[in-house]
């Protein structure tokens, strides 16, 4: 049995934002019309190290593509110098059930993530929009940044993080990368009040921006928070916006953005517009006046890891990236 090995480099290679974005628009329309199978991912809590790792399998009926994800979130990492998130990705061929590849899956769910932001940034965010706010200087927000301009025609990027350092490298990382300019914010109201577009992908547990600050008409993608007791967005910006959200089964047992408000007794569950899937499939409209504020809120589902790494192999077959092992 050969299997194709594909390191960091090659998954970058293999697939390029824009395409990564058109991957999750199809990978979302089959999760809210049925076409796919998703198990609630599994978590394993290792206290001992302050860490969490997660199984996430899923299978995509519609394309025929089947994967699983190993990923951990130690956040002890960044003070060792190393990542916060590791990652491993299985792609299984869904006629055979043989495994065809491993590959990466650190950066393949920096990009999938990036990229679902850019798919509810294309559905949802006022076409002239053109200022972004990042709130989170790490792996997440750099491809939260190129997924917002590889859709938008961007004039202006702000940079939030806690580490002034760390954003300020960030700033001339992507500015070079990406030829916007990209200044450091020295606090959450300046990155936010003029911005079209702000994405938030921290581990905060408590809101990083106020409320007051958001203008009539921005988009906010919300990656951070994955468990019910984070939150990156303030109680009063969830009652306002039209909430959309990656998978609603998900979403309402790990995303404390929305938990959070309904544990308060503020919103229901009624208050969910709908699946971004909804709106990719034509089920439902997304944005409807320009003054609106919408929030996409994200907690990761497989079917985007599933989706990524099926490009990213057939792209690999066809450019020969990688290497191929006979186990």
């Amino acid at each position: 049995m050969k299997i194709r090995l594909l390191s960091r480099e090659d998954v970058r290679r293999a697939l390029p934002m824009r395409e990564a974005v058109e991957a999750m628009k199809r990978a979302f329309a089959q999760l809210s019309t049925g076409q796919a199978e998703v198990p609630l991912r599994v978590p394993l809590h290792v206290p001992r190290h302050n860490g969490l790792t997660l199984f996430m399998p899923a299978y995509l009926a519609a394309d025929d593509q089947m994967a699983v994800k190993v990923v951990s979130v130690f956040n002890d990492n960044p003070a060792r110098g190393l990542p916060l998130i590791h990652a491993l990705v299985v792609v299984v061929d869904a006629t055979t059930g043989q495994p065809a590849a491993v590959m990466d899956g650190t950066y393949l769910t920096a990009l999938r993530t990036g990229a679902a932001s850019g798919a509810a940034t294309d559905l949802l965010a006022r076409p002239d929009a053109a200022v972004v706010a990042v709130f989170g200087a790490g792996v997440q927000g750099r491809t939260q940044l190129e997924a917002v301009c590889a859709v938008r025609p961007i004039r202006k990027a702000w940079v939030y993080d806690v580490d002034r350092a760390r954003a300020e490298a960030y700033a001339a990382e992507m500015a070079a990368r990406l030829g916007v300019p990209v200044r450091v914010a020295e606090t959450p109201s300046e990155a936010v009040s003029g911005a079209d577009v702000i994405c938030t992908a921290t581990t905060s547990s408590i809101p990083v921006f106020d409320d007051a600050d958001v203008r009539p008409g921005t988009h906010i993608n919300a990656v951070g928070a994955y468990t019910p007791q984070m939150r990156e967005v303030p109680t009063e910006t969830v009652l306002r916006a039209k909430v959309v959200i990656d998978h609603r089964t998900a979403s309402l047992a790990e995303a404390g953005d929305l938990l959070i408000p309904i544990r308060e007794g503020r919103m229901t569950e009624a208050h969910i517009w709908a699946e971004l899937g909804e709106i990719a499939a034509g089920l439902k409209p997304g944005r409807t006046s320009p003054d609106e504020v919408t929030l996409f809120k994200s907690v990761g589902v497989a079917v985007q890891d599933v989706a990524a790494a099926a490009a990213v192999l057939e792209a690999a077959r066809r450019e020969n990236l990688g290497l191929e092992v006979e186990l």
